[in-house]
């Protein structure tokens, strides 16, 4: 309760991110949340943060494969990747996450505000599958301490992605 408040009146004060401006840009139906200042740190806290169902919460994981590819995953922060499950969805061999010091000079954002919008360059991108049981997911905006709510339906106007199992069970 005390963090939905607090997210209530967060919003006000509010920068635009890359991300929400893209999604301005392309007239992307969003909702904004900001846990700025609140010690959060993992997926889980920014969902009780949020006040919002963790399993709608989704983190941006991105990958190195076999072939020398990267690739960007969401997955709810409840859960973790499958890698052999990722491997399979994008046509490798095998994939490893990727080191946390390539991040920013590959997709532009620092760990723990990756967003799959607005990347140096569009990777293929995989969300998945539980991410259809909800009318709207939350992930990323692209800094650490802001997070955006949209449709699968709005997000495909701006992300290709597919939907796959791609979680541990």
């Amino acid at each position: 309760m005390k963090a939905k408040g607090m997210n209530k009146v967060m919003k006000k004060n509010m920068e635009k991110t890359n991300v929400m401006r893209i999604l301005d840009q392309k007239k992307i139906h969003y909702t904004s949340h900001c846990y700025v200042d609140t010690g959060v740190i993992s997926g889980i806290d920014v969902a009780t943060v949020l006040n919002q169902n963790p399993s709608q919460v989704f983190k941006t994981l991105v990958t190195l494969g076999n072939s020398n590819t990267n690739y960007v995953f969401l997955v709810p922060v409840l859960k973790e990747l499958d890698l052999k499950k990722a491997a399979k969805s994008v046509g490798e061999k095998s994939i490893g996450m990727l080191k946390s010091k390539d991040l920013l000079p590959l997709t532009g954002y620092v760990h723990g505000g990756c967003s799959p919008i607005g990347m140096k360059k569009q990777f293929k991108t995989v969300i998945d599958v539980s991410a259809s049981n909800y009318d709207a997911i939350i992930f990323s905006a692209g800094k650490i301490g802001y997070q955006v709510e949209t449709t699968l339906k709005e997000l495909k106007q701006v992300l290709r992605f597919e939907l796959e199992d791609v979680i541990v069970d």
